[in-house]
């Protein structure tokens, strides 16, 4: 039985008004993960849970990357559209992730919303774990789902940044 190599990716740290995100990308410039760099250990477990055995290098985000993430942190929002990524995951999972990008950028749905839209209107919890599996966040705007109540719900970035995100954006949503 042969033994599976490690995946080998990049590893980057790039300043937002957040944070340092965490750029993972793959050798054809696609995005594989984004975190913060005080989630960095949950980043390394996230890669592992999808890919296994990982190798990050160092290296800088590919331009076209960066450039995206800076024209949305100075308010072009659309420019997360820009961002190819690629990531592992269950069916579900994915099907969530994919649905999570036709939320538009000031909107925001609820784990139940997204649930119905995805023809299984029972899955809300189902919907949530997804969304808190999501290693692409920002650009897989796992941050526009938000309670029924429209109060703020988990994040795996923190709630400060959800908070952000969201105003940012200017989604409305409960702010207490």
């Amino acid at each position: 039985m042969a033994t599976r190599q490690p995946e080998h990716f990049h590893l980057s740290r790039f300043e937002t008004p957040i944070g340092t995100a965490l750029l993972v990308t793959d050798g054809e410039g696609v995005l594989r993960a984004l975190d913060w760099s005080d989630y960095e250990a949950r980043l390394h477990r996230l890669l592992r849970r999808h890919y296994g055995d990982v190798s990050l290098e160092p290296a800088p985000a590919p331009n076209d990357i960066t450039r995206a993430l800076t024209g949305y942190f100075f308010g072009d929002l659309g420019q997360l559209k820009k961002i190819k990524w690629r990531t592992n995951g269950t069916a579900f999972q994915r099907k969530v992730w994919t649905a999570l990008r036709t939320i538009p950028a000031g909107k925001t749905s609820s784990y139940g919303i997204m649930a119905a839209r995805l023809n299984i209107p029972n899955a809300a919890r189902a919907v949530g774990l997804a969304n808190g599996a999501n290693p692409v966040g920002v650009v897989v705007p796992c941050h526009r789902l938000i309670g029924a109540d429209g109060s703020l719900t988990g994040y795996g970035g923190g709630l400060e940044r959800k908070r952000w995100l969201l105003a940012h954006e200017g989604a409305a949503f409960k702010r207490a």
